[in-house]
């Protein structure tokens, strides 16, 4: 990967605020779904930040993180596509790898990448055997959809976010998301939707940002 695509990607990792966050049942599921689905020992939500590949959820493997330098998922990002080892003790870029000739003794290894919005993968949803294996089509595509579910949780996740940083700046209702505008003089509150309350602070737009444009129509102001 260049220097400036993983800068990017760098970037937008840490745009989702995941890394070293608390366990959360969504993506525990997962990764309990995963190994059941693809008969798997090991599954993991990891995310490969520049210096390690760490685990937001850990189904049968106690570590927490390791070594981008050991990290299968760290070459699993590289590519748009689901990444299969099938004996790693045959793959010259794992042959020597500690997680291979030590413990957890990785063999068999396939990882999704999680591919955001803005096309970065930032890390996968990868299944982990000790025993050389394959996987069947249906386990594939099983897998892509499970991967495609924790991709949903993380841009949840970031919505969630923004919507409380949203709510720090302008009074929200919990509930209907209408906007208290109150001006000087009235005694009481007036509710406003949100959409009314930013159309008469500003002009909206629907168009498109440059970056998008750019991204996802290939079209580049000049």
């Amino acid at each position: 990967m260049d220097a400036e695509k993983e800068n990017h990607r760098l970037d937008d990792l840490r745009l989702y605020k995941i890394m070293d966050t608390a366990a959360e049942k969504a993506f525990d599921d997962l990764t309990a779904l995963a190994s059941v689905i693809c008969g798997a020992p090991i599954s993991l939500v990891s995310f490969v930040d520049d210096q390690r590949q760490w685990f937001k959820s850990h189904h049968g493997l106690d570590a927490s993180e390791t070594p981008r330098e050991q990290a299968f998922c760290a070459h699993a990002i590289l590519g748009d596509q689901i990444m299969v080892v099938e004996d790693a003790l045959r793959d010259s870029r794992f042959a020597d790898n500690p997680l291979v000739t030590g413990a957890p003794n990785i063999r068999f290894y396939a990882g999704a990448p999680l591919t955001v919005a803005s096309g970065s993968s930032l890390g996968t949803l990868c299944i982990i055997d000790q025993q050389p294996r394959s996987l069947s089509d249906t386990q594939l595509k099983a897998l892509a959809v499970l991967r495609d579910a924790v991709v949903s949780q993380l841009e949840l996740r970031r919505a969630v976010d923004d919507l409380r940083a949203i709510q720090n700046i302008i009074p929200l209702c919990a509930w209907c998301r209408k906007v208290r505008i109150k001006d000087e003089g009235e005694q009481a509150a007036q509710w406003q939707s949100l959409h009314d309350y930013v159309a008469s602070m500003s002009p909206i737009t629907h168009g498109i940002c440059p970056g998008c444009m750019e991204s996802n129509f290939n079209i580049r102001n000049e």
